[in-house]
């Protein structure tokens, strides 16, 4: 375990000193508070059931941004180490390759949760500003921060499997992010061609979309957590193969 914490030192560092690093987190901040106003205009206009945290993470801003981030964060993770020669230089050294490849994905996660510390400060705001109580229960920001932790561990280890697979970092975003907007989509095939055919319930469990529906109304599901980790580590197990076929065919 000791050369997994050195190597995650080291790939959470590149994250922290590097200024596309922070870049994301600038975009995430800027992004989350538009969404955050688009909400609270939406509050003022019309009379809402939900809470602020549910509406605002229900925006069309809110969707656009997310979905960017994990291409973002998981592009160089391996591609630009391929590309630079450092990776086979990494593979031939006296560490084991899921020592590599969860040192990385620890990291990125890792950040990936720092992300949102800025958004749950900006919610806090809103009753310190106003004077007005918050606007959403305990349940709801539990639900909602629990829901992107869980997309979060499954669409990152998706951007770490494309990063494994090319040594072009534009290429590896595009591959995550064509993964992820399908996948996205797929939970609109009920809402396009009904719910009378075999496969819809299928498509309404995959449904990140309805997931976040649920969560952010405080309604925590077991079932999709389950969902959401083992589809994590099944895509970290194919990463983990791709890279040690690699160091064997060397």
């Amino acid at each position: 375990m000791r050369v997994f914490f050195i190597l995650y030192r080291k790939e959470l560092r590149g994250f922290l000193l590097n200024p596309l690093g922070w870049m994301v987190m600038a975009f995430v901040v800027v992004m989350n508070g538009v969404a955050l106003s688009t909400a609270m205009k939406a509050f003022s206009d019309t009379p809402m059931t939900h809470s602020l945290v549910y509406v605002a993470m229900h925006t069309p801003v809110f969707w656009f941004y997310f979905l960017f981030i994990f291409p973002l964060l998981t592009m160089k993770l391996f591609a630009d180490e391929q590309r630079s020669g450092t990776l086979e230089t990494l593979l031939t050294a006296p560490v084991k390759t899921w020592q590599v490849v969860l040192s990385k994905y620890a990291a990125s996660l890792t950040f990936y949760c720092l992300l949102w510390i800025p958004s749950y400060v900006q919610f806090q705001l809103y009753p310190w500003i106003t004077g007005l109580p918050p606007a959403w229960n305990t349940g709801a920001m539990l639900g909602t921060y629990s829901i992107l932790f869980l997309m979060g561990a499954f669409f990152l280890a998706i951007g770490c499997l494309a990063s494994s697979l090319t040594s072009n970092s534009i290429v590896a975003a595009i591959l995550t992010l064509g993964i992820l907007v399908l996948h996205y989509f797929l939970g609109f095939v009920t809402t396009i061609w009904g719910e009378n055919f075999a496969g819809a319930t299928l498509f309404q469990f995959i449904s990140t979309k309805q997931h976040m529906h649920y969560f952010c109304s405080g309604l925590l599901d077991s079932r999709v957590a389950v969902f959401y980790l083992s589809l994590a580590l099944l895509t970290i197990f194919l990463t983990f193969h791709v890279l040690d076929f690699r160091r064997w065919r060397r």
